[in-house]
């Protein structure tokens, strides 16, 4: 028994020194709270257009609750997609976007005064750059106003690109 004990002994450093080797756990996403700055948009959408319905969005998490995936499909056959994710060494949300025309964009933003604000640029299958500025709005009625601004010349003027309203479907 004493024996047995002084294995015990010996023992117990080595299982001390192997939990100290052990990386502490890291925290989820879904228990950060920037992470969780655009949940208002996550659910299925029906997308308006000067009150007319154009399309369908369906947005969900994806990698544990770090990405938040957009699936838009047009009526007429257009279809995109976009990936958001906050980034903790910028400290800003980004957003990538591709669509069926070939056309990409890429954003950078943050969550102020109850809003996703983004900015940054499309790259058109033609070749063109297109500077943008985009803003969800939480409207807290069961609907997301996605409005976005583009400028031609390089960010020397600004005008209205779409104005477009997210309708919950069904609730969360």
């Amino acid at each position: 028994m004493a024996r047995l004990l002084v294995l015990a002994l010996l023992a117990l450093p080595l299982a001390i020194s192997a939990r100290a080797a052990e990386p502490p756990p890291r925290p989820s996403c879904e228990t950060q709270p920037e992470h969780r700055q655009f949940d208002f948009w996550l659910g299925e959408w029906t997308v308006l257009d000067g009150g007319q319905p154009i399309a369908t969005s369906r947005i969900e998490k994806g990698a544990s609750g770090c990405l938040l995936v957009e699936n838009y499909e047009q009526a007429d056959g257009f279809s995109g997609k976009s990936i958001n994710f906050y980034d903790p060494a910028l400290r800003r949300w980004r957003q990538s976007w591709a669509d069926s025309l070939g056309n990409t964009s890429e954003f950078k933003g943050e969550f102020r005064d109850n809003a996703m604000r983004f900015e940054g640029e499309s790259h058109r299958a033609d070749g063109r750059t297109i500077a943008r500025r985009m803003t969800l709005f939480d409207l807290g009625n069961g609907e997301v106003r996605q409005y976005s601004e583009r400028s031609l010349d390089g960010g020397r003027t600004w005008g209205p690109h779409y104005d477009f309203r997210y309708v919950r479907k069904a609730p969360r």
